[in-house]
């Protein structure tokens, strides 16, 4: 396992090279029925009981995206692949979404203010955490919150961004905050896994 201090950079990755097989994995794709479902029942408890506005940031082929619009959330997001955005364009057609192109630590979204700020897998990646989310924090209206899935991948070379890591982070600019663990729940991720994965919802 990994250590409270572990918090790596990712390596720059090829994207738009990745985005023909990105939903081949489980719980990028969601295609199984059963990790489609424990998506969706996350959601029903971290997004908000009413029609909220989220921004879904570093969207992939926005398959979190989809789960947001149809529980009847509105959704922005954004992807700095435009390879991921196309794909997302096309999973979300004619729904109640907006597909942007951009960087997720400073999305393009101009004044525009968010009830929710949703990201997966993405803030451990970028070179300054805690810059991208004292920016998240200014798109969200009053009693917005955050919705974080991260974690540590990996024993030997372990990268990611512990659970410890991202509290602190996160308290400074937050009000309400808990931590779910999600390794145990292999119905999220479509196989058993023994590494560090969680959920950060924080209200502001």
């Amino acid at each position: 396992m990994t250590s409270e201090n572990t918090d790596t950079v990712a390596p720059e990755a090829d994207w738009d090279a990745r985005a023909a097989d990105f939903d081949e994995e489980p719980d990028h794709g969601l295609r199984d029925p059963e990790v489609r479902a424990a998506w969706a029942d996350r959601f029903r408890a971290w997004l908000p009981g009413y029609p909220a506005d989220v921004l879904d940031l570093g969207c992939g082929t926005g398959s979190l995206s989809l789960l947001a619009v149809e529980q009847g959330h509105r959704v922005t997001a954004v992807d700095r692949s435009p390879a991921m955005t196309e794909r997302a364009r096309t999973k979300l057609a004619g729904r109640a979404a907006e597909i942007l192109c951009g960087d997720a630590a400073a999305p393009p979204v101009g004044e525009r203010r968010f009830d929710v700020v949703l990201v997966r897998h993405v803030l451990w990646a970028l070179p300054d955490p805690a810059g991208a989310l004292r920016h998240w924090r200014e798109l969200l209206r009053p009693q917005g919150r955050f919705v974080l899935v991260e974690g540590v991948w990996g024993t030997l070379s372990p990268v990611g961004m512990p659970a410890g890591r991202l509290t602190a982070l996160l308290e400074p600019l937050t009000r309400d905050l808990r931590v779910e663990r999600l390794s145990a729940h292999s119905r999220l991720w479509g196989k058993d896994v023994d590494d560090e994965r969680y959920a950060v919802v924080a209200t502001v």
